[in-house]
């Protein structure tokens, strides 16, 4: 079910989202993931809109999204910031799957699966330790190294208070995570070509 407190996002649960498709009347499904955690696999249905391309062209894409919109990511942290652009940009009726794609997965929902690639919250993981190890070990020999891994410390503090990831962003940006594309004309040409179909891809 929906949630219906004011003070926090609307969320739509798995179970909920499910009988929506299964009944034909699913919302538009947007998946702000990166295209190569996209192509891993996705709900099937859901558009590939990632979230730095969301924040750039909101204005384009709010011409196309004038129905009920779910946003996906991979547990919310990144749906919830897609909610806000949008929401700053004047499109009603957004809501964000609980527990995104970890949740729907968890649950056993249907998926469509690609080629594996690591999600972009595990890649933060691996660059964010290797630098800290990284600038601890090269301390021994160069004194004031570990500064370095003082100022990754701050970062991961100062995005865990502001539920954004600057390291995140950049990195959604590599080769890596662009391999599927994904650009402004696809994207508004797959949701037109949705609206023109009646909703469904």
């Amino acid at each position: 079910m929906s949630t219906t407190d004011p003070s926090r996002p609307a969320t739509l649960d798995v179970p909920t989202l499910r009988r929506m498709l299964d009944a034909g009347a699913a919302p538009r499904i947007l998946d702000v993931r990166t295209p190569g955690e996209f192509q891993t696999g996705h709900i099937p249905g859901a558009y590939n809109v990632p979230l730095d391309l969301l924040r750039e062209h909101r204005t384009e894409l709010l011409a196309h999204l004038d129905e009920e919109v779910v946003l996906v990511c991979r547990s919310g942290a990144r749906a919830d910031q897609a909610r806000q652009t949008l929401g700053r940009a004047g499109l009603p009726n957004l809501k964000i799957l609980g527990g995104g794609i970890v949740a729907w997965q968890a649950a056993g929902a249907p998926v469509n699966h690609g080629s594996p690639r690591w999600d972009l919250e595990r890649q933060v993981r691996l660059v964010a330790g290797g630098v800290v190890l990284a600038s601890v070990l090269l301390s021994v020999a160069v004194p004031g190294a570990q500064w370095v891994a003082a100022a990754m410390g701050a970062g991961l503090t100062v995005a865990a208070l502001t539920n954004t990831c600057a390291m995140g962003l950049l990195l959604s940006r590599l080769p890596y995570n662009r391999g599927a594309a994904c650009d402004l004309d696809t994207v508004v040409g797959q949701l037109r070509g949705a609206a023109e179909a009646g909703g469904r891809p």
